[in-house]
């Protein structure tokens, strides 16, 4: 199959191209596309040295599937022009995702929604992808009415500058250009993405709006307060889950070990729980610190933690990808 990535240059497409590679994706021509300033570097990929394309020439080598790695601008510019030519896209911005002709997917919960006709895919905001992955199985058993989560996420979902900025405070460095307003280093910011007039971030509206579409359920209500914190192995998410239906413990812990891409941590008395440092690198998302709130019946808090770059971002698109491949979604081109 030939594959695109675009944005491929990036820290999300970098991380795209080593999952590719890692989970042995059959790739017979990769294409690396980036913007005209990134045209002609080289990038590496199973060994070999490849030179990134522009936009133009990716489009006439007509790959069967484009992910999209790009920023939302691009996105909206250039998916359609992808989507036109035949190619199915897999777009890793927001540009996408709450259009109402587009799905939204994690493949753990709703591949099964994908047809031939969906050229253009969106994938869901990091903080989001792993909080869902855990909340739908227990959705499907005891019914969740209100969500309440705070997220504690890594410099890594802004990219490769706000991690240098990271290394540079602690380097006592602040002369470089800053990503954020703000010291991260030794500090919290409750404070990603852009402020909107109800008082809340456009990242916690996007938690309260994308989970809705990915579970298929307008009436799950979900309050969040994105944070960012001085870290780099992955988002970590406090969650307080409301359900319609009592619920054993055992049975959520049960539930939650046999869900599909789910690690169950939750040994508290010997120190066992996720964390970042551990998440690191890895495809699955982690839950642990699971207990009943006894403030109010039928709730349950929980702990999460995944690898924003990983499931968050480069293995959820990799996973749509292997599902449209394994159940012929794509036209994969047959040459003689």
């Amino acid at each position: 199959m030939k594959i695109a990535v675009v944005g491929a240059t990036g820290l999300v497409g970098s991380e795209i191209l080593k999952v590719l590679e890692e989970r042995n994706f059959p790739v017979t021509e990769l294409l690396a596309v980036a913007s005209e300033r990134s045209v002609g570097k080289e990038i590496t990929f199973k060994g070999k040295q490849i030179k990134v394309i522009g936009f133009e020439d990716a489009i006439i080598a007509k790959p069967e599937i484009a992910i999209f790695s790009a920023g939302g601008g691009t996105s909206l510019e250039l998916a359609p022009r992808f989507a036109e030519a035949g190619i199915t896209v897999i777009d890793n911005s927001s540009a996408w995702r709450m259009d109402p002709t587009k799905k939204l997917v994690v493949p753990e919960i709703n591949a099964k929604t994908l047809t031939k006709e969906d050229k253009i895919i969106a994938n869901p905001n990091c903080s989001t992808i792993q909080m869902v992955v855990v909340l739908n199985p227990l959705h499907e058993k005891y019914k969740i009415k209100r969500v309440v989560v705070s997220t504690y996420q890594s410099v890594t979902g802004t990219g490769k500058a706000a991690v240098d900025q990271l290394f540079s405070e602690r380097a006592g460095d602040h002369s470089k250009p800053k990503v954020y307003p703000h010291q991260i280093d030794l500090n919290v910011l409750p404070h990603i993405d852009v402020f909107l007039d109800n008082g809340y971030t456009k990242e916690e509206m996007k938690m309260t709006n994308e989970t809705k579409k990915i579970m298929g359920d307008e009436s799950i209500a979900v309050s969040a307060t994105a944070v960012r914190i001085p870290t780099i192995g992955g988002h970590s998410e406090a969650v307080n889950i409301e359900f319609e239906n009592e619920f054993d413990l055992e049975e959520v812990r049960n539930i939650l070990a046999g869900a599909d891409g789910v690690i169950l941590q939750d040994d508290p008395q010997n120190l066992v729980y996720p964390m970042p440092l551990t998440a690191h690198g890895k495809d699955e998302t982690f839950v642990g610190r699971i207990r009943r709130d006894e403030s109010q019946p039928k709730t349950l808090n929980l702990w999460i933690v995944a690898d924003n770059l990983r499931k968050g971002a480069a293995t959820n698109t990799v996973q749509i990808a292997e599902y449209l491949m394994k159940h012929e979604l794509v036209a994969v081109e047959q040459t003689v």
